[in-house]
Parts: C-alpha cells; structure tokens; sequence
C-alpha cells in the first residue's frame, strides 16, 4: 500500500471534511445514508480525500465511515481520531473495507489549549502525538497529524511537535488555524517557517486547514498554497463548526481561475461543483446565501446597466469564470403537464440523476402532480422534487405525511387535520387548532408522534419565480438538546410546512435511535 501524496509539486491535494466538521454546524445532523449519498457526489467531485467523519465518537459515525469505505471508489477515506487508543482503534475497524484508507490523528497544542482544556504540560502531550501516530501507523500507511490550534502554538514548539510526527510516521502534516485567528501575510510565515525549521518535512505533505471566524479563511489558504502547502481541507459552501471552514469551491476556483499567480493545479472535477453545491445544501438544510462566490444564485447574474451592456458586448468584460465550467447551466428546458416519462428522464439525466424504471414512475406521479398546479416546471422545480423523492427514500420506515386540510381566516380560529401513515403501517389522523394554519398542522402532527420537540426555527423561500411557484420550507426542531433540520416542497405551503416539519421528527428519531451522544471536534 502507498501513502496517499501529491502527484507532481504542482499538484494541490483537495481534502474534503464536508462529512465531519462540516456536520459540526450548529443545527446540522445528518443520517448515514445522506452522508453515504453525499460522499459518493464527492466522489464525482473528484476530491482527493473524503473525510468521512469521526468513527469513534458515535456509532452512527462509525457505520458512516464503514460504508463510504466500502462503497465510494477513488478518494482517500479518512477518519477522525483523537490521539486516545480507543479513537485509533474505531478509525482502524471502521476503515477496514477502504481500498486507500487514512487515519487522521490530533491534539491540542497551543499553551491556552493545554493549560485549560486538556491540563497537562507539553512533554506529556508530545509524547501522546508521538504515540497516537506510530498506534495508526500499526493500522494504516497513510496517517495525517494536526496540532489543533496550531496558530496560536510557540512557533519553536510546534515546528518540533511536526518533525516528531513525520520522524513517527506521519504521511501528511497539518496546520490548523482552529479558531480563525490568523491572517494571509502571518499564516504564509508560518507555513514558511514550518518548511524552514522542520529538518524532515520534505517526507510529508503540508497541509493547512483554516476556519473562518474572521472571514479569512479561504485567504490564508490561498496564502498557505503561496508558502509551499500541497493539501487544502475545508468544506463545500463553507460549512463547519462557528462560522465555518475554508469553502472548497473558492479555493479550487482560485486556483483554477489564477494558474499563472499560483502555479498549482487539482485533479477535481469543477463541472461537479454545483450539483455538489446543491446537494449539500438541501441535505444539511442550509441554504446558500445568494451573492455566494462560485455556488450563489446571484455569483453569474448581471444587474447593472453597464455590467450587461459589457457582457453582451464581450462575456470576459464582466466574468472572469465560465458558469458552465462550474457546473451552472443555460437556458432550463421547461416541462409541463404533457411531458411524457421520456422527456423527464432525458431532463433529469442531464441534472445528473440516473433512475432506473421503478424510480422513474415514483418520481413521474410526482411530477405530474406538480405539473396540475403550474404552467412550467423548470430545473429547479425539478431538483427541488427530487429533493423531496430523496427524504422519503431515507425516511420510509418511519411516519408518513397523507393528506392535510386547513381552515382559516381572519375571522375564525385556524385548524387543521393531518392524516398519517405511522413506522407500524397505521393509518392515523388527529385535527388541532393553532395561532394560525401551519401552528395548527404541526399540532396535529404533534398528537399523532406523540414525541417531544420544540419548534426552534422556520423559513420559507420560493424555489422559481411567479405567483405559481414551488415553496421550500425548512425547519429545525430541538429534541433531546440535539437540533435536527427537515425540507418540504410544494405549491402549497402549507403543506410543504407540514412535509418539513415530518422530515425533521424522521430525522430525530432515525438519528438518535442509532447514535449515542456523539463527540465532536473542531481541528
């Protein structure tokens, strides 16, 4: 077995940790198979590393990184581990099925950190690094070691806790910027001072791994990549713990778009970066903010006057990307109530969904359904209903939403009646009243569940234009301290409440049946 390194000098390693410090955000919660689903988009995203979560934190996460192993071909699977043998050993047990398997070992190093978080003195944890990457590297050839905090460590100790770590056997050696404190000229020192002072470094890749507290972290990577480093982690749409990782989609753009400022290149595969972009976003229910650079509706859009008539005169005056070469499309082709299966089929293998026949007819009803009530239905609609086919797909032992029927007004109290198919295949229906239409639906829902939630937030958005356009609701619930996140789509919006809010109590039930109390950490 070979270490999983950069190709050539030029090459920059793309190490996607969508799956673990990405599911850190506050609210975000996934089940395996939507984390399964999501790993095999970055497959055809073509990164070089998937980490896939933290196999000793939870057995959820651990059945996560045992099926990605087993079933994403291409990337590096990675896991997690503190430098705690037990950790080691999950990671090893769970990544057994991986054809190019890496285990990714860290500790605190930064005096705050070992004074008040972790209370011991620095030879005691320079020997637990030491030791937690020589017990990897009993497991797996490919071993990554962080020291979390790494920004704010004594430079002289850090640059010796790294040569440790290689002179151990670690493979890949990461600098993280753990809570966002650094800056693009202070973090390119750093790198440069770790390939100055580091006598074994040329027998490991640098990597660097840079949060956003203060919005800088796609900038220090940038910098890192200057300075020498060869691996960038971070996540798609920039999700992670607080405000977030180096979003992924920037930093390879930038790389792509600037060759003759950076001189490097990646192997991903950039047309796959919107359908990525999206998938991610309606799993974790995160929407992406419209001017988002790469991935945000408004990122290819021309408002001003004098930007279009440069556009239309010559694309390159206002546009320095191509939106096709990021996986944005032109023009949609527009279907409607007399499309037939082979027209959708056609539409959805170009928004990139293969179904087989089966699949085909499940979504064919539903698209019909949809296109009673609208004129067009476009790629939106289109994505927005598969979203929905896909919730379903991962929720269908748990409760069912049938039909539901509001009355209200401004002159009586809003009620509302549900009807529901529940895990044991019972046919049941409850009515309420509420503050208004969609309060009275999840009451009603309420009293059929019978499980104790609390509604913590809600919004609604239009996934097309017009009077006739598909809503969106998302919701997220508290269960147990833990928040779970759920996504409905329909013309009514009522009922897409209604959907959503099913979503997310399927979603707390499916996660915590599984899962303990989870472990997280932020490297």
């Amino acid at each position: 077995m070979t270490t999983h390194t950069a190709k050539k000098a030029d090459q920059v390693i793309i190490f996607d940790t969508t799956l673990r410090d990405g599911e850190q955000s506050a609210g975000a919660g996934l089940t395996v198979g939507e984390k399964v689903r999501i790993a095999h988009q970055l497959g055809r995203l073509n990164v070089d590393v998937i980490e896939a979560g933290f196999a000793g934190s939870s057995p959820g996460d651990f059945e996560a990184v045992r099926r990605i192993s087993h079933e994403v071909e291409g990337p590096v699977i990675c896991s997690l581990a503190r430098a705690v043998e037990t950790d080691i050993e999950a990671a090893a047990r769970a990544l057994e099925g991986a054809a190019k398997p890496r285990i990714h070992t860290f500790i605190s190093s930064s005096d705050v950190h070992l004074m008040h978080q972790m209370r011991r003195d620095r030879e005691t944890i320079m020997n637990m690094a030491v030791d937690a990457v020589e017990k990897a590297k009993g497991y797996v050839d490919d071993v990554e070691f962080s020291p979390m905090d790494a920004t704010r460590t004594a430079p002289e100790y850090l640059y010796a806790m790294l040569e440790a770590a290689i002179r151990a056997g670690a493979t890949t050696v990461n600098v993280p910027d753990t809570v966002g404190y650094s800056n693009p000229a202070e973090f390119g020192e750093l790198i440069k001072g770790v390939f100055d002072n580091v006598s074994n470094i040329d027998q490991a890749v640098v990597s660097v791994h840079c949060h956003n507290d203060l919005g800088l972290s796609v900038a220090n990577s940038l910098a890192a990549i200057e300075n020498g480093a060869r691996q960038i982690e971070g996540c798609v749409n920039g999700l992670g713990e607080r405000a977030g990782n180096a979003a992924l989609e920037e930093v390879i753009m930038a790389v792509v778009t600037r060759p003759d400022h950076y001189g490097v290149q990646t192997g991903v595969n950039v047309r796959e970066i919107n359908a990525t972009s999206r998938m991610i976003s309606s799993i974790f229910g995160f929407p992406v903010q419209y001017n988002k650079a790469i991935v945000g509706q408004n990122a290819f859009r021309h408002s001003s006057g004098i930007h279009q008539d440069g556009y239309l005169k010559e694309r390159t005056t206002f546009e320095i990307m191509s939106p096709e070469d990021v996986g944005w499309r032109g023009e949609a082709l527009v279907l409607g109530k007399l499309s037939g299966r082979a027209g959708l089929r056609s539409r959805l293998r170009d928004l990139g969904y293969q179904l087989n026949d089966e699949e085909l007819s499940d979504v064919f009803i539903a698209f019909k359904d949809l296109a009673d009530n609208k004129r067009e239905v476009t790629d939106a609609d289109l994505e927005a209903l598969m979203r929905e086919q896909h919730r379903y797909a991962d929720t269908n032992r748990r409760y069912k939403l049938g039909k539901v029927h509001v009355i209200c007004g401004n002159d009586e109290m809003p009620s509302g009646n549900v009807s529901m198919t529940t895990p044991d295949e019972d046919d049941r229906s409850a009515s309420a009243e509420g503050t208004g239409p969609v309060d009275a639906v999840c009451k009603a829902i309420d009293s059929i569940v019978d499980l104790d939630v609390e509604l913590t937030e809600f919004s609604v958005s239009s996934v097309t234009e017009g009077i006739d356009a598909l809503g969106e609701v998302t919701i997220r619930i508290e269960h147990n301290g833990s928040t779970y996140s759920g996504r409905g789509s329909d013309t009514d919006i009522v009922v897409a409440s209604a959907k959503a809010y099913v979503n997310a109590i399927n979603r707390a039930l499916m996660i915590s049946e599984l899962e303990g109390e989870p472990l997280t950490a932020t490297v």
